[in-house]
């Protein structure tokens, strides 16, 4: 059995976040920018260089928002792993669940959120040099007036591009926190109602094994995890 089929709101979602990535670089290479300027002198490696960087967070995007997240399948699992969650959204339980993403219309689990985190940070940088290039792109003008219509549309770009920035830099800083720290964002905001952590003080967690070994399993690891194993290794060691 398939674990997710197609649904309309995914499929907007993801068609709204191409039209908006390709749409902000189209206004990017309109306008007078660096990357603009550049082109005309025959200078192709930089806006080449960022035209590649954008289908590679497009590509990341839709490799994140499409994969299997790591849905449980109760014929071969028996019972809820540790650490999963049955989402509401998707209708299945996931291992080792996040949360579940709207933006890209798929939960972050176990097996996506390594290509997660990777996506949000060529984001990221893909971000940071388009505001680079709007606040090139704009032109002085005599009047006001002259100026905003000049500059409307680049403006809404530029505004776009910073909101998008901000969310992205504070995304990404949060989840290498807490991979650093071996806790998911469920975990750490309803510590307090997870069975296997109301027991815990709010300082102990039963899964980290120091930021490195913690990263290193994030990042490195390709198979999926015993967390039971795990955990009552480590409540025997607190016995």
């Amino acid at each position: 059995m398939t674990p997710r089929g197609p649904f309309p709101s995914g499929l907007l979602v993801r068609s709204g976040h191409s039209g908006l990535s390709w749409g902000v670089s189209l206004v990017l290479l309109q306008h007078r920018t660096d990357l603009r300027s550049q082109e005309e002198r025959g200078e192709l490696l930089q806006p080449l260089a960022f035209l590649l960087l954008v289908l590679c967070s497009v590509v990341l995007y839709f490799a994140v928002s499409l994969m299997d997240p790591g849905f449980v399948l109760s014929d071969s699992e028996g019972q809820q792993p540790m650490r999963a969650r049955h989402c509401q959204s998707c209708q299945h339980c996931v291992r080792r669940y996040d949360h579940h993403c709207p933006w890209i219309a798929n939960c972050v689990g176990e097996r996506n959120h390594p290509l997660f985190v990777l996506y949000v940070a060529v984001q990221l940088v893909v971000l940071l040099w388009a505001l680079h290039l709007a606040w090139s792109g704009f032109q002085g003008k005599e009047t006001t007036q002259d100026w905003f219509r000049y500059n409307a549309i680049l403006l809404a770009a530029l505004i776009t591009v910073a909101f998008c920035t901000v969310v992205a830099m504070l995304l990404l800083v949060s989840h290498l926190y807490l991979i650093s720290c071996n806790v998911t964002t469920w975990e750490f905001m309803s510590h307090h109602r997870i069975s296997y952590l109301k027991h815990c003080d709010v300082d102990t967690n039963p899964f980290d094994k120091g930021v490195l070994c913690n990263l290193w399993g994030f990042f490195c690891r390709c198979h999926t995890v015993a967390w039971e194993s795990i955990y009552f290794q480590d409540r025997r060691g607190l016995a």
